[in-house]
């Protein structure tokens, strides 16, 4: 009506209003009513917007690839892009009047498909299947850099490589190699395992000779120290008999000591009383032998005085014409000797 036109934005897109060549307002998240025939209206997405890129690549060592991947990135100036680039809304303030909008994502992923591409080629197969976080990296960091980028005044979120993969034929070739790898590793693992179970048995048989080695060499010091005490106690035997030996020879040497000065004792002794009965008998030689039967008859019994007497007479029976014995001195005689073997008689029974 008469021209008169309401708009209404989101927070994520800054919207201007241009008149006569001059931003009238501008900001994000605006609504307002403009005059159309003489108002132009610009309306810069600045939310995060996503752009896939895909790519067909060659290593450095002419292999194929495919790299698949994702730039993130947002106007931080809206200004300096809406100078260089239509985001013009179109007459009735619904769509954009130009492809410029959509031709920025492909402006984006252009700049990082380059630097992919430059990262790529200076990799091997193997390399590059494995370096999806480097090149990411490198990627975003080259990419935040771009004069360009600055120029448009995008601020690059993020760079994301979600898959780099080989041709059908690679992969198999990739898979057989990792696959035989894997299984000449399993066999080495199994021969690693058998042999380390064969160093194990070897070190237990080490072991238990070593410990039989050392339990013989125990039995042979033992027997050795058995056979030592064995040849002490021998020793000491020996030892003890040659003590007991000597000990007897020198019992038996003062044993033929103390009888040769026994024997000499008892020649010396002998020879004093020989010499004392020949001095007796030298001076009884001298006296008169009456003097001496009296000698000899001092202290005798009756008995024994009339025995010497008969003996007296019988040496001089040839002077003797006749001998009479009165029955009383016979009588007492009798009576004196069997007094006599009766006294014998009872000492013998006692």
């Amino acid at each position: 009506m008469l021209g008169i036109r309401f708009i209404k934005s989101q927070p994520t897109t800054h919207l201007m209003q241009f008149r006569r060549g001059r931003v009238v307002r501008e900001g994000a998240g605006l609504s307002f009513f403009y005059y159309g025939p003489t108002s132009t209206l610009v309306a810069v997405p600045i939310g995060s917007q996503d752009r896939p890129f895909i790519l067909e690549l060659v290593t450095s060592d002419f292999q194929s690839i495919t790299v698949q991947g994702q730039v993130t990135y947002r106007v931080a100036e809206p200004g300096r892009i809406a100078g260089l680039m239509d985001f013009s809304l179109s007459a009735d303030g619904k769509a954009h009047a130009s492809e410029d909008p959509k031709r920025l994502g492909e402006r984006v992923a252009m700049q990082a498909e380059v630097i992919v591409r430059q990262a790529v080629q200076q990799m091997d197969l193997k390399q590059a299947l494995r370096a999806s976080a480097t090149i990411a990296q490198e990627t975003h960091k080259r990419l935040a850099s771009q004069t360009e980028i600055a120029a448009l005044g995008l601020e690059v979120l993020g760079v994301s490589v979600l898959a780099i993969k080989p041709t059908p034929e690679m992969s198999r070739a990739l898979e057989a190699e990792a696959r035989e790898s894997n299984l000449k590793a399993a066999d080495d693992a199994v021969f690693g395992r058998r042999m380390s179970a064969v160093e194990n048995e070897r070190a237990v048989r080490e072991t238990e000779l070593d410990t039989e080695v050392a339990v013989e060499q125990k039995k042979r010091q033992i027997g050795e120290a058995q056979m030592d005490a064995k040849a002490a106690v021998a020793r000491r035997e020996n030892e003890l008999r040659t003590e007991q030996m000597e000990s007897d020879v020198a019992l038996e040497d003062r044993r033929k000591s103390f009888v040769d000065l026994q024997a000499e004792n008892s020649r010396t002794m002998a020879d004093a009383e020989a010499y004392r009965l020949g001095a007796i008998m030298q001076t009884m030689e001298k006296s008169d032998p009456r003097i001496v039967q009296a000698l000899a008859a001092s202290g005798m019994q009756p008995g024994q005085l009339i025995a010497q007497a008969f003996g007296g007479i019988a040496e001089k029976a040839q002077h003797i014409g006749q001998l009479n014995m009165s029955p009383e001195l016979l009588q007492s005689l009798i009576r004196d000797n069997g007094g006599g073997s009766q006294g014998a008689n009872r000492g013998r029974a006692n």
